[in-house]
């Protein structure tokens, strides 16, 4: 069984038929994933750290979403230029990025 510190979840508004489409696949979320991916690489942490794309959390307000597990830190409005920023503060540093988050 692989022992994760961080599990991260982001929206992608993938719907049960596998068709991606609503708000936060409109702004880009799937490749806010794909960042996420390659940071988590860049940094050496993909033993640490599960990246899953989801179904919609119901906020999509304040799409693109992010959350953080075990803390259950929830993210919003993300881009791709925030990612770098919740790896290494929250993910790496321990500390979370406050101003995005919900």
């Amino acid at each position: 069984m692989i022992k994760l510190k961080h599990h991260i979840f982001v929206c992608t508004s993938c719907r049960i038929n596998g068709q991606q489409k609503g708000f936060c696949f409109l702004k880009n979320s799937v490749d806010i994933v794909q960042k996420f991916m390659e940071a988590i690489e860049e940094n050496d942490l993909s033993g640490e750290v599960m990246i899953t794309n989801t179904g919609c959390f119901g906020i999509c307000d304040k799409g693109p979403i992010a959350v953080v597990y075990p803390e259950g830190i929830w993210y919003k409005n993300l881009t791709e230029e925030d990612v770098d920023r919740i790896v290494e503060q929250h993910i790496v540093g321990g500390n979370p990025v406050e101003e995005l988050m919900i």
